[in-house]
């Protein structure tokens, strides 16, 4: 199939031109033997009526819905609560069984039981971040990569996350999103995160090395 409005051709399933960023709203026909087609903006339409350059439909299209960075930031928030409250009684749990409840109420005793109480509470700490780092993955992971395209922060507020195609992503991608947002961490004063809100795009950091988009439903 073709852009309507630049007559790239794009691969099936593609919801928006990833050369001139058109929504694919309305399939258009193979550009005719001999007739060139219109570049992209060289006859801008009037809202609600097309134009026609040659045998190329140019219908109106709108713009691509790109979430900025207050809705994802919202989001976000949204999913970090959600997180805290399941997260609490897994933590309340690996301290029971791991022994650091106890480990910490003999902090005041001889030397070996404060040794064993320092192992014992290492062993809590460790299991604890395996445990809520790999929580956080899948969550992340496998609800972007779902049907849902998007955590239930995103859901609520009608976002999606996308390929640069505009289609579901795979969990593979989903699984490098998540661990890219590392690196946009690393970047002083919160720009990796910030970029999302001044890119043409819209995309934070590990959008870019992920190759993702968040949209708005519309």
């Amino acid at each position: 199939m073709f852009c309507s409005r630049c007559g790239t051709s794009l691969p099936e399933g593609t919801t928006f031109c990833s050369s001139c960023g058109a929504p694919i709203s309305n399939l258009s026909p193979a550009p005719v033997a001999g007739v060139p087609a219109a570049p992209a903006g060289a006859y801008p339409p009037a809202a609600g009526f097309a134009t026609t350059h040659g045998a190329v439909a140019m219908p109106y299209v709108p713009p691509v819905p790109y979430a900025g960075f207050w809705l994802r930031a919202v989001a976000y928030l949204i999913d970090g609560l959600i997180m805290g409250v399941v997260a609490v009684p897994i933590i309340i749990a690996l301290a029971v069984l791991t022994g650091a409840s106890a480990a910490i109420q003999s902090l005041s005793s001889d030397n070996a039981e404060q040794a064993l109480a320092g192992a014992s509470f290492g062993i809590f700490l460790f299991v604890l971040v395996v445990v809520l780092l790999g929580g956080i993955w899948l969550y992340y992971a496998l609800t972007e990569s779902s049907a849902w395209q998007g955590t239930l922060g995103k859901k609520a507020l009608g976002l999606i996350v996308t390929d640069l195609d505009g289609r579901r992503v795979t969990f593979a991608r989903a699984t490098g999103r998540f661990f890219s947002r590392i690196i946009t961490g690393l970047v002083p004063l919160f720009i990796g995160y910030i970029l999302a809100g001044i890119t043409a795009k819209k995309q934070a950091l590990h959008d870019m090395i992920a190759g993702t988009l968040v949209l708005r439903k519309t």
